[in-house]
């Protein structure tokens, strides 16, 4: 299993890790999920049922908490404008904030580590995909919610449709609530930042981030409890996978290399030979040398000796 390396037994990536791979990368599998996250956006009737759904269950069960933070929220500004900003910008900095000091000062670790959250946003895809989900900031006003990003939108750059900028709320999927990844990453940059931190800040950030995370995303009506509770979930979930997506992942690097360098191989034997027959490479030559034979065959005599060693010439011997 990742992370769990025991001391002194830690081995350094087979591959050395660069910058300039890791980014595409990392890109990537941004550029998927905010794509994926659009996948659903337009199923709002069935959005808006599974968000009641939702809550129906939590009033069951007592876990009904959005109410009271919201209600917190709308009336006391000092506190629903940071957590607004919270919300907004956190969850798209600290991340990857996360990864590039891993990438620097962790390397070892980073590998797996950069795999388990890859995984784990993969499957929230499928659950933004498979159960869309309306926040409970848009469900009717009956219901008792209050949008604090909407309420509070002068004191930042998002408008009335979640946390994008003014005039880009067409490109986000207002329904992926879900599991709720605002959690799951905090989650997972606060197991970074508790296993790998050296200082008592570091611990306490560790704590501090993911459980306020949890606190903002339902008072500003974002996420349910149980949403959040599904964001953990997964975290948990894309850990037990990880292992498994690394292996079969190296085994497709493995086959890609190796098909590399056959080709290349292959394609080395077959060039022609760019020395010709009539070519001869002289002794402590390096590189080959044209030179033409004076003789058939390419044989050269052996000149006729002059000194029989004696100081006598060899014609007198």
């Amino acid at each position: 299993m990742p992370l769990t390396e025991t001391p002194g037994t830690e081995a350094a990536p087979q591959t050395r890790l660069r910058w300039w791979t890791e980014l595409p990368l990392i890109l990537l599998v941004y550029a998927c999920y905010s794509a994926g996250r659009l996948l659903a956006r337009g199923d709002v009737t069935g959005a808006v049922d599974h968000g009641l759904a939702i809550l129906k269950v939590e009033k069951v069960l007592y876990l009904n908490a959005e109410h009271p933070l919201n209600r917190l929220f709308t009336s006391q500004t000092w506190i629903g404008v940071p957590a607004d900003f919270w919300y907004a910008s956190l969850h798209y900095l600290v991340t990857p904030a996360v990864l590039i000091w891993l990438f620097r000062s962790r390397a070892v670790h980073y590998r797996a580590a950069r795999t388990w959250l890859m995984t784990s946003t993969f499957m929230g895809l499928i659950g933004f995909t498979l159960l869309p989900t309306c926040p409970p900031r848009l469900l009717s006003a009956s219901y008792g919610f209050v949008d604090t990003m909407a309420q509070y939108s002068s004191y930042g750059w998002w408008g009335g449709e979640a946390s994008a900028p003014r005039g880009m709320g067409g490109m986000t999927n207002q329904y992926a609530a879900m599991p709720s990844l605002h959690v799951g990453w905090a989650l997972w940059c606060g197991v970074m930042l508790w296993r790998y931190g050296r200082t008592r800040t570091t611990r306490a950030a560790a704590v501090a981030y993911p459980l306020i995370t949890t606190i903002v995303v339902m008072g500003t009506a974002n996420h349910y409890f149980l949403d959040a509770v599904a964001g953990a979930v997964v975290m948990g979930l894309g850990f037990l996978l990880a292992p498994y997506v690394s292996r079969v992942a190296e085994r497709a690097t493995a086959g890609l290399r190796s098909r590399m360098v056959t080709v290349s191989v292959a394609s080395r034997d077959t060039e022609p030979s760019i020395v010709s027959a009539g070519c001869k490479t002289s002794a402590g030559e390096h590189i080959p040398r044209q030179r033409e034979s004076r003789f058939p065959g390419g044989a050269e005599p052996s000149a006729a000796p002059t000194d029989a060693g004696d100081g006598a010439p060899a014609a007198a011997r």
